[in-house]
């Protein structure tokens, strides 16, 4: 009986990581995924509302925005909003899991004002993406900002 679970365990032991790898996005996922994130930041940037609703799939959604024509439409009234091209979205610690035709992601946002040089805004995207003919696009960005900091105390003079 000793034997017998030991043998099971084994080929357990053999069979599940190979499983595992086998769903596992591959380097090349992550490399395409990195450039979808980099194409997001960069198309929505450069004010190309049609490249950067690209990035998503025909079905794909944004907050509370859906299609390609909601999708266009939120990245033009967006660049209106924003006044112009001084925005710039960096993303960091970005985290992937998944297999060969969906994944999830989360990654940190920085919005920077390169005209001021100060931080505009910081928040984190919450993604859900799906491997198209066309390569990984998003299904489903849902980005949430972190709260202003409270404002400093009014110092009292000194009595």
């Amino acid at each position: 009986m000793k034997s017998a679970l030991l043998t099971v365990l084994a080929l357990a032991a053999a069979v599940i990581p190979h499983a595992s790898r086998a769903d596992a996005l591959t380097a090349q996922d992550y490399a395409e995924i990195e450039q979808l994130y980099a194409q997001y930041n960069l198309t929505l940037d450069a004010n190309d509302p049609e490249g950067w609703a690209a990035t998503f799939t025909p079905d794909g959604t944004f907050m509370s925005y859906t299609g390609h024509d909601g999708l266009v439409g939120f990245a033009k009234a967006w660049h209106e909003r924003m006044g112009g091209t001084t925005r710039r979205h960096w993303n960091t610690n970005l985290r992937l899991t998944g297999d060969g035709t969906k994944a999830e992601g989360t990654v940190y946002l920085m919005l920077v004002d390169v005209a001021t040089k100060s931080i505009y805004s910081t928040g984190v995207y919450t993604d859900v993406l799906t491997k198209t003919p066309q390569g990984w696009r998003f299904t489903k960005r849902v980005v949430k900002l972190d709260a202003a900091a409270p404002a400093a105390p009014a110092q009292q003079p000194p009595k």
